[in-house]
């Protein structure tokens, strides 16, 4: 008889805390690191308007957006459905989609979470992001898109086109 139990560690992060990133232009605060045999990741974001990422898919992992604050308009499938504060969207892998913040800010969290894989949307925003020692907005630096699809590509997520023109 087996008696081995993995033991998985806890995570309590404060309000402020976690890992800040200065990531394509906007805050990016990963709050949970998938890591190990973790499961899922959870980054926050905070956002100007007309920021939106690139049309894109994630090959393993389901993402789900929690809108805590302002308003997103999300785009699946060719549809283009609103996402006002309190709004959770569900979006699965596999699934093209991107989304733009429409309000002139917004505070997302953004949970990606996998039954085949360890997730690795944490380490793309590490990757990508400017580490940060405070939660502030740095200004804004000059995108490589080359640089972004690239990265992404490392991470499972397949860049399919630019990001939505402002609304």
């Amino acid at each position: 008889m087996n008696t081995t139990h993995q033991v998985r560690a806890h995570e309590v992060t404060a309000p402020g805390s976690g890992a800040h990133h200065h990531f394509l232009n906007h805050l990016a605060t990963i709050k949970v690191a998938a890591q190990g045999d973790r499961s899922m990741s959870v980054v926050q974001f905070e956002a100007g308007r007309g920021f939106g990422a690139p049309l894109h898919r994630h090959e393993h992992e389901d993402e789900l957006f929690v809108v805590i604050d302002g308003e997103l308009a999300f785009t699946l499938d060719g549809d283009t459905l609103p996402g006002p504060t309190g709004t959770i969207a569900y979006l699965p892998r596999e699934i093209p989609h991107t989304f733009q913040v429409i309000s002139d800010g917004a505070t997302i969290l953004n949970v990606t979470a996998s039954r085949s894989h360890v997730p690795r949307f944490d380490e793309m925003v590490s990757a990508l992001g400017t580490s940060l020692t405070e939660p502030v907005l740095p200004p804004d630096v000059a995108i490589d898109p080359g640089e972004v699809a690239q990265v992404c590509a490392d991470h499972g997520i397949t860049i399919l086109g630019p990001p939505p023109p402002p609304l």
